[in-house]
């Protein structure tokens, strides 16, 4: 899978509904930035983050979209999946639905006319004969990686400023995102950023996943190198529209591991509440036990 239900953080911070459908109050935006600035420029890793939300068109844009939406598609030859979905997200709430348009094998997914969501409290796939994707897992990971570095705003994060790394012949400045303890299902996952150091835009992470696991202190997690591609600007904010991951080994690029699309983006969509009920006949799926 591509990664844990990345923290799956609720924002607390004046998390009423926008005042239209497409604005969030101007008053509500001023907070929140002056917020999430105290956060960030507490530390190095913090205001090197913080470098790279300006670059990709910053706070105070970020906290005036009331949505995201987009069409998201995912490929992982190791777990033999791809699917394709439309989701809209609640960018305060973080609750997110999906109209799932086609899953299957790698090579082979086939349509269907499909939903599933996560409500803040539960997540469900209708039909519930479905099996993948797993919406606990996935109603909100494709979200969380496209928002890269913005999401990174978040309260119960930490930060490390690590030693510049070269990647593909450039030298990156790096830092470290994760949770503190208690945060989300997969309070062990980690982000690793390349910053480009003239853009400040993130070229590339690397990511553990953590999802359903009781991860020993210490313990050596295998990572997953993506890489950010073809970039777009949408409502002032930039954002990738193509991701490839490949094994992160002897410090670079391993084996292809999965690759993921995000089309018709916006940040403006209204959020149709409606969609976060589970319809009669939908399965709810609880979040996995913790593997020691």
């Amino acid at each position: 899978m591509l990664a844990g239900m990345v923290g799956c953080v609720r924002s607390n911070e004046e998390a009423s509904p926008s005042e239209t459908p497409n604005v969030v109050a101007e008053a509500q935006v001023t907070r929140q930035v002056e917020a999430a600035r105290e956060r960030l420029t507490q530390s190095d890793g913090g205001r090197l983050v913080l470098r790279a939300i300006e670059a990709h068109g910053g706070l105070a844009n970020w906290y005036r979209a009331p949505t995201s939406s987009y069409t998201w598609e995912y490929a992982n030859v190791g777990a033999d999946l791809q699917f394709k979905s439309f989701l809209v997200a609640d960018n305060q709430t973080r609750e997110v639905y999906h109209d799932l348009m086609s899953v299957g094998p790698y090579e082979n997914p086939q349509s269907v006319d499909a939903r599933f969501a996560w409500n803040g409290e539960v997540a469900w796939m209708h039909p519930d004969t479905l099996q993948q994707p797993n919406p606990h897992f996935w109603a909100t990971t494709g979200y969380y990686f496209e928002q890269i570095p913005f999401i990174l705003a978040d309260p119960g994060l930490t930060y490390e400023r690590l030693p510049d790394e070269t990647l593909d012949g450039t030298t990156y400045e790096m830092v470290k995102v994760g949770y503190e303890e208690n945060v989300g299902y997969s309070d062990d996952d980690t982000y690793t950023l390349y910053v480009h150091p003239e853009t400040g835009r993130v070229d590339a992470i690397r990511y553990t996943v953590t999802y359903g696991r009781d991860v020993p202190e210490d313990a050596d997690l295998s990572e997953t190198l993506f890489y950010y591609e073809d970039y777009v600007t949408v409502d002032s904010l930039t954002v990738a529209t193509h991701f490839r991951g490949y094994r992160y080994t002897d410090g670079g690029r391993g084996d292809f591991r999965n690759e993921a699309w995000a089309d018709s983006i916006s940040f403006r969509r209204p959020f149709d509440a409606s969609k976060l009920t589970p319809p009669d006949g939908a399965r709810i799926v609880e979040p996995p036990p913790i593997e020691n």
